[in-house]
């Protein structure tokens, strides 16, 4: 299904939860809705779902304006957060459901649960009741259940929130995977970067009811269109006072201008370990973190606090050590425009690794 939402608003009384947002989705494509909580990304879902009304707008699926349809007849599957699974249903209950509901024949709906049984890797569990499956046996009943009746478009909200770390990771593959076998066109809401990136083909920012920026993952890392989208994605350190960066004087010399700055910006190196002594800044470490595959380390420079990584290979620091900084690049952002500026004192662009 194509979808196109024209200039949609919504007020719940004096609340302006979603403010003239405009976007199109190609068919079979999987989209998260990306954003803090209370900035729309529900409201937006429903309101495709048709179980909100626009305040006004156009909602468009396949070239026709849907607004005032009701939810059984847009072709929608829904994945609600809490399951919402019948508790006096089995498995195989829960999955025929719509399928009853549409009067399809014993056989016909026979054939289509026990297809999305294997599909959805819950062979075996189709007599159980929702009581007697795992956390993650329950999500996959739903998405079963909402594929069922052979959706133009799968609505997901927040599909992995009440589910434990570990299967989460392992649901979000298998999802993604899911959606590609079945080709069909999906959006899924979630407060999660690390969920979004990974599942994603395409991420839509949403903030305070705006849509702050669409396109690929990759797209939105590395090209931030705004600095919200810049300061949301990653983890950053916005710099008021960019005259303490080296490199940066052009930046430096316009009012108003700040810079953001990534921990992949930035070089740290114990004293001789970085070559360009002219672009460097002098720091001391505040505070490392343990990830696993590398070190987190807070830096004082001045009194700037930044954030970088430091491989496990190199040389352990501790608090206190003084280092050499070297930032290569900065988002850099004032009231009028933003931009991505490299350190024009180094001399080979440091690649962004991520």
């Amino acid at each position: 299904m194509h979808i196109e939402v024209r200039n949609l608003n919504k007020n719940f009384g004096d609340f302006h939860a979603v403010k003239d947002v405009s976007f199109e989705i190609e068919k079979g494509h999987l989209i998260g809705l990306l954003g803090p909580s209370g900035g729309g990304k529900t409201s937006i879902l429903r309101m495709l779902a048709g179980l909100e009304s626009p305040s006004s707008g156009d909602i468009i699926f396949h070239g026709k304006r849907v607004n005032d349809l009701p939810p059984q007849e847009r072709g929608i599957g829904f994945v609600f957060q809490n399951y919402a699974l019948f508790k006096h249903m089995t498995v195989y209950d829960n999955i025929a459901f719509g399928l009853k509901v549409k009067k399809q024949s014993k056989e016909q709906i026979r054939e289509r649960v026990m297809y999305l049984v294997e599909l959805t890797g819950l062979k075996g569990f189709e007599h159980r009741y929702a009581h007697q499956l795992s956390g993650g046996q329950r999500q996959r009943v739903a998405f079963a259940r909402a594929l069922a009746p052979e959706p133009q478009l799968l609505l997901l909200d927040e599909p992995f929130a009440a589910i434990d770390a570990k299967i989460r990771t392992e649901l979000r593959t298998w999802l993604k995977e899911m959606i590609e076998r079945v080709g069909i066109t999906s959006i899924f809401v979630t407060h999660d970067q690390e969920e979004a990136i990974e599942v994603a083909d395409e991420i839509m920012i949403i903030s305070k009811g705006k849509l702050e920026q669409k396109g690929s993952p990759w797209d939105i890392y590395k090209s931030p269109e705004t600095p919200f989208v810049a300061s949301f994605i990653g983890e950053s350190t916005i710099v008021d006072n960019i005259s303490e960066l080296k490199g940066f004087d052009d930046a430096a010399s316009r009012p108003g201008t700040k810079a953001l700055i990534r921990p992949e910006y930035i070089e740290i190196g114990k004293p001789g370990e970085i070559k360009l002594a002219s672009a460097t800044l002098q720091g001391k470490v505040k505070q490392l973190h343990f990830r696993g595959s590398e070190w987190m380390v807070e830096l004082l420079v001045g009194d700037t606090k930044l954030i970088t990584y430091r491989s496990l290979e190199k040389e352990v620091l501790h608090p206190g050590d003084r280092v050499d900084v070297l930032v290569h690049r900065a988002y850099l952002f004032n009231d009028n425009d933003s931009w991505i500026a490299e350190n024009t004192l180094k001399v080979d662009p440091m690649p962004i690794h991520i």
